[in-house]
């Protein structure tokens, strides 16, 4: 897993005191369907937070609220010191948002969506840099309603990041997008981020919250079901270690502080191992298997892994009432 390496413009103590957003006991309801169902969030300035889940997990009705599009029905919530039920009149020059749909007027191209942009946001900004930025210049004077996905949503990114606001919401920014776009895309937020802005993105593909996210938090069924660091959350789950041992039964395995499951098939018997002390059990199963003359078949390990736990928890039924 690799993460992009940047430099931002807040030192590391302000990063870690300062929030951007503060979100506490949130709710959420559509009639009588409540979809954010109590949720505690915090994002720092100058921080990449990812917001991951399943569709209807809540994800997008929170940035809802935070964006201003979608009243709350409990909680509190402070976006650059301000509530947004309230306050999204000082908020909108300080902030910018992509939606999973852009709401484009069709007939104009898209020089004239900038050109409109640059106009109704106090932001300053260059319509011809953001063309080539986000490799548009070439369509510029197509309409919108000819461009294909893909364009729309780089457009609907530079309409976002138009003049560096202070916090950039971006709700699934690649989806659609082809790998080359995909990194370029990437580029642009950590360019944002280097400025000392904001970014709190949704996101579908693992590898990209792998990539960019200083933090992250996995949403399901409306609640946080796991947040902090991709360190803090892959240390807060077992890790695994397996392998074949020749023959059935095994000798007598050595105590080990994790969970053992054994599985006999073929003249071998498949042992893995699920624990919070990978290095110690592996040393102790290593040793276990050299002190008896076991040559070990497929032996692997490894710490548990982002997709592993956000599949377990798409599996967990973490809320009875469904």
């Amino acid at each position: 897993m690799t993460q992009t390496t940047r430099r931002s413009a807040l030192s590391e103590d302000e990063a870690a005191t300062a929030l951007a957003v503060e979100i506490r006991g949130l709710r959420c309801s559509y009639g009588g369907y409540e979809a954010v169902r109590g949720i505690d969030l915090e994002v720092r300035t100058g921080e990449v937070f990812a917001l991951l889940g399943t569709n209807g997990a809540g994800k997008t009705t929170t940035l809802e609220v935070l964006s201003g599009f979608h009243a709350r029905t409990g909680g509190t919530v402070s976006v650059l010191g301000v509530d947004p039920g309230s306050g999204m009149a000082r908020l909108r020059a300080r902030m910018g948002v992509m939606q999973q749909e852009g709401g484009f007027i069709a007939e104009l191209s898209v020089a004239e969506t900038l050109r409109l942009w640059q106009r109704l946001t106090s932001r300053p900004d260059d319509p011809e840099r953001l063309l080539a930025r986000f490799e548009l210049a070439e369509r510029a004077d197509v309409h919108v309603a000819k461009l294909s996905g893909g364009e729309r949503r780089r457009l609907d990114l530079a309409l976002a990041v138009w003049g560096t606001p202070e916090l950039v919401i971006l709700d699934e920014p690649t989806t659609g997008l082809d790998p080359e776009s995909r990194r370029r895309t990437w580029d642009a937020i950590a360019e944002l981020t280097e400025a000392g802005r904001t970014v709190i993105l949704t996101t579908h593909y693992l590898d990209e919250a792998e990539a960019l996210a200083d933090r992250l938090a996995i949403m399901h069924r409306g609640r946080i079901a796991a947040s902090g660091t991709l360190a803090e959350i892959v240390a807060a789950r077992p890790a695994g270690f397996s392998a074949d041992i020749p023959g059935t039964p095994p000798p007598e395995l050595p105590e080990l502080d994790g969970d053992i499951t054994i599985t006999a098939s073929d003249g071998a018997t498949a042992v893995a191992v699920s624990t919070h002390d990978l290095q110690d059990d592996l040393t102790r199963f290593l040793d276990w298997a050299s002190g008896r003359g076991i040559r070990l078949e497929g032996l692997r390990a490894a710490p548990a892994s982002l997709a592993e736990i956000y599949h377990s928890v798409r599996a967990a039924d973490t809320d009875e009432e469904g």
